[in-house]
């Protein structure tokens, strides 16, 4: 359940982060992007470790 929430707000966190970098220049804020890369990032990395240990292959 709790991976469910993650991997949700991963894929929010990743669309608000595309939302602003296709914004025009002068209207992007480079803070927010670097934000929400950064969080977004994070996420993945949660997300891509939990896969991995969840195969048998690594049991």
């Amino acid at each position: 359940m709790a991976m469910s929430i993650i991997a949700i707000a991963s894929a929010f966190i990743w669309i608000a982060a595309i939302y602003e970098i296709i914004k025009p220049s002068k209207e992007q804020n480079n803070r927010k992007i670097i934000t929400l890369t950064s969080f977004g990032t994070l996420l993945t990395l949660i997300i891509t470790i939990s896969l991995f240990q969840s195969l048998p292959l690594f049991h």
